[in-house]
């Protein structure tokens, strides 16, 4: 049909077309551009008019063939019918399955699923070794803990011991004052008494000196107790330095398994893991699904094909009409008030059509000299619109 395609115009339309009943001067400044017409304006009306009149009227063909269509699936004999039914209920349950796995809410994110798949052969180990390290950790924490109490311990005996050694010392300073007044005062008494300060003298040595060396003893207890003390601080800040270095470097190994695959411990990788499986089961049936559902797609337009139909493929996406009735019904509906906007849309696109033609013709009995020229456009809008004047 040549009722798209462009074609030449007289060289003198587009002189007629912008007739305003005068001789135009020539002009040596630039030319200005010319407002149209009102011929050519009805003109451009008409054509475009006559294209969305085309475009209307194949859509309108289009949907009185599936129309066609319908009514040819319907009047199938009915064994022909269930075979097509069967093939159509395979496929509507295929969409189903489809239809839940795109739906389904993800558990992991994609980024997480490309990891996993990329690295699967390795995670299982990874996840042991995790674990592994986290055990060992917690264990080389509460060593660390354990340690830095004994230390704590050991520090605060330490300190009890020096306090102690402190009083002593002051205790045995005092206690040699008083056997200094003691033995003076006995002094004095003997010789301004005339008593015999032997007996007194001896038992103020005894006592003073059993004091002094019970506390002497335990002073002497205390300063072997500090230096104990303080060897076994040493040992300990020793050990716990040595555990301090472990448990930076398992801290260090635990951290960056935890960075390189997002998660804050091994429970939470193992969960990554399971749910990727899971993904994974589920996205190799959803690939499966969509082969199989391929398959009877393309069966389902072979068996349509055969009865020449307008458009087999379309039922792909409609087997709910084939099975249910009621559905057939309701897009039977929906063509045929289609259809008839359709229609009406056309009748108004003619009904302009021809206004304006009319309008043309009226500029032809207002201009009786041009009517010649601008009946040779109407022929030619004529052939490029598909109308008659």
């Amino acid at each position: 049909m040549g009722l798209f395609r462009k074609k030449r115009k007289p060289k003198y339309v587009e002189e007629i077309l912008e007739y305003d009943g005068k001789e135009q001067p020539e002009q040596k400044e630039a030319p200005v551009k010319k407002r149209k017409s009102p011929a050519m304006e009805y003109c451009d009306q008409i054509l475009k008019a006559s294209k969305a009149l085309e475009e209307t009227k194949r859509d309108y063909r289009a949907v009185t063939d599936y129309l066609t269509d319908i009514q040819s699936i319907e009047n199938l004999p009915k064994q022909e019918m269930e075979e097509i039914q069967e093939v159509a209920s395979h496929i509507m349950v295929l969409n189903q399955s489809r239809d839940a796995y795109l739906n389904k809410e993800k558990k992991i994110s994609d980024s997480q699923y490309a990891q996993m798949e990329q690295l699967q052969d390795q995670i299982p180990d990874v996840i042991k070794r995790l674990k592994d390290n986290e055990s060992y950790q917690s264990v080389v924490k509460r060593d660390m803990q354990y340690l830095e109490g004994e230390r704590e311990e050991w520090r605060y005996y330490k300190e009890a011991l020096e306090q102690e050694t402190r009083i002593l010392r002051k205790l045995l300073f005092g206690l040699a004052g008083v056997f200094i007044a003691v033995i003076i005062l006995i002094f004095v008494l003997s010789y301004t008494m005339h008593f015999d300060v032997r007996t007194p003298f001896l038992m103020a040595v005894i006592a003073a000196g059993a004091v002094e060396g019970l506390l002497v003893l335990r002073l002497q207890n205390d300063m072997r107790d500090i230096k104990k003390s303080l060897a076994n601080i040493n040992r300990a800040i020793m050990l716990l330095n040595k555990i301090s270095f472990k448990y930076v470097n398992v801290t260090n190994a635990v951290d960056y398994i935890c960075e390189k695959y997002h998660v804050k411990n091994s429970y939470e990788l193992n969960y990554v893991w399971e749910q990727y499986l899971e993904a994974a089961q589920e996205r190799e049936k959803y690939e499966r699904t969509n082969d199989d559902l391929e398959i009877f797609n393309n069966k389902l337009i072979r068996m349509l094909h055969g009865y020449h139909l307008y458009d087999s493929r379309i039922w792909i996406y409609q087997v709910h009409a084939l099975l249910d009735k009621k559905e057939m019904v309701e897009v039977k509906h929906e063509l045929v008030v289609r259809r008839q906007k359709l229609r009406s849309s056309m009748e108004a696109q003619v009904a302009n059509i021809q206004e304006a033609k009319t309008e043309i013709q009226k500029l032809v009995k207002a201009h009786p000299g041009d009517d010649r020229e601008i009946q040779e456009i109407l022929e030619a809008l004529d052939k490029e619109c598909g109308l008659t004047a």
